[in-house]
């Protein structure tokens, strides 16, 4: 090997580093070009906040399989069947879901108690985006920031920055079409963490979704917030459930996009007397097994720095990328693998949030709670606040799963990533999904369309007062 003698030069003593650009003129020249586009639509009624709703939607709708291409080549993660279906679904159950909801003028009468509700505006929405979900995330928060005749600005991520950006241009297309300002959905180009912060500095309301440490960033921003909290879904089988219907959806909810969703199974916890039966069942939906020196392998490869967050090398992908990294030989027709565990917590990396096609599998023991306090102990680790589901047909389990657990859903008898809405349930369609304080989130709401308006509430007085009663009659007891 050829060695040179002769150092590099040192920088020069009195060579400066250059500053970095101040974001704020940036920033706030998007907030203006906002908040003059909400006044323009600031006399609109209920059916032309509706109609701005529907051409948004329409417009991505119309051009998802675009999108969907776009967000797989630009960020690698997921397949484009299924965000076709995603970006579909979300949009079209969003608007439906909004339909019967009212965000302009007064929204609620209660003649009883001499109130009435009036609905405004809360602002200019700050939306943080994911690169896991560049597509269908943007206009999901801008239907909901729209209805209520808000303005709304994406921070993407600087990774599928372009996806986002089609996602937003598409919407700007339908403002466009019936005649309203495009500026009322925006997105900041070239993205950086300092345009991010500053737009969450002079936004009205953050809604961020995306990992632990921007969302902590949103709470601390001093503005209004909501934010997400780590999935890690949890997803019991007991010993009366119909396998065959739980085994489709286990494998269902896990393979669709590559398990890019927050809410897709991490765990299955099955009772013992229909384990081994379970999983016949699941390697029929195309589940692999692995043997414990292929599991070893694997937490090398989804773990190589022994970091909670998994490699970007298996997130989103497919079961057959995995298998290489790995060295495991998977046979045809396998969609997802299987590990076993019997622990949780750091040292039981498979029992976090693991963002891919890679499913922890756990068995219990007798009654029900054997099985919530598993589930504890996993979200304990990760996924405090977020969701948990079961198959069964006692609904005392499903009692004791609900009562018994710091979890915001709990899924019965559904593919789990029907959590986030869908046509069998009458949960808020969705792609935000609060954690509550158990997440540190300030909600364990499906993040929806009510919650981007402010409410005024008009009292007048009663035609009977209230009687108050004595403390004699009150704390009699």
């Amino acid at each position: 090997m050829n060695q040179t003698t002769t150092a590099p030069a040192p920088p020069a003593a009195d060579k400066k580093l250059e500053p970095k650009p101040d974001p704020k003129p940036e920033i706030t020249a998007m907030m203006e070009r906002a908040r003059n586009a909400m006044k323009a639509i600031e006399h609109y009624d209920q059916a032309q906040a509706d109609m701005l709703v529907m051409a948004i939607g329409w417009a991505v709708v119309k051009e998802k399989e675009a999108l969907a291409k776009l967000a797989v080549e630009e960020g690698g993660f997921g397949n484009v069947p299924d965000k076709i279906t995603k970006i579909r679904l979300r949009i079209t159950g969003t608007i439906q879901d909004m339909q019967s909801i009212k965000t302009v003028g007064v929204v609620e009468e209660d003649k009883a108690r001499a109130l009435v509700k009036i609905a405004k505006p809360v602002g200019v929405v700050a939306a943080i985006i994911p690169s896991t979900g560049p597509d269908a995330t943007p206009p999901m928060k801008a239907l909901c920031a729209l209805k209520g005749k808000n303005a709304i600005i994406v921070a993407a991520h600087p990774k599928t920055q372009k996806s986002s950006e089609l996602a937003v241009n598409l919407m700007r297309q339908g403002c466009k079409a019936i005649g309203v300002p495009e500026d009322l959905i925006q997105i900041i180009q070239k993205p950086s963490i300092p345009k991010t912060q500053e737009l969450m500095r002079q936004c009205d309301l953050v809604v961020a979704t995306g990992g632990v440490d921007m969302v902590r960033s949103a709470y601390s921003s001093g503005t209004p917030a909501y934010g997400v909290g780590v999935g890690n879904s949890v997803h019991i089988v007991d010993e009366t459930a119909d396998l065959d219907d739980a085994a489709l959806m286990i494998s269902r909810g896990k393979v669709f996009d590559y398990a890019t969703s927050c809410l897709a199974d991490n765990s299955v916890v099955a009772h013992e007397s229909i384990y081994k039966t379970l999983q016949e069942k699941m390697v029929k939906n195309g589940a692999y097994i692995c043997t414990p020196e292929e599991k070893a392998r694997l937490q090398q490869v989804m773990w190589p720095k022994s970091a909670p967050v998994p490699s970007l090398d298996v997130i989103a992908k497919s079961a057959d990328h995995i298998a290489k990294l790995a060295g495991i030989n998977l046979p045809e027709g396998r969609s997802y693998i299987v590990v076993e565990e019997t622990g949780a917590g750091p040292e039981h990396p498979f029992s976090g949030e693991k963002l891919c096609v890679v499913l922890t599998m756990y068995k219990y023991a007798g009654p029900i709670k054997a099985a919530v306090d598993l589930t504890n102990k996993i979200t304990e680790f990760q996924g405090l606040g977020h969701t948990c589901g079961i198959h069964t047909k006692n609904d005392k389990n499903v009692e004791a799963l609900a009562f018994g657990t710091k979890t915001g859903r709990v899924m019965v008898n559904q593919n789990m990533n029907e959590g986030a809405g869908g046509p069998r349930n009458g949960m808020p369609f969705t792609l935000s999904l609060s954690c509550g304080t158990w997440g540190r989130n300030i909600t364990t709401e499906n993040v929806n369309a009510r919650m981007f308006v402010n409410l005024t509430w008009v009292s007048r007085l009663l035609p009977t007062p209230k009687a108050i009663p004595t403390d004699e009659a009150l704390f009699a007891d």
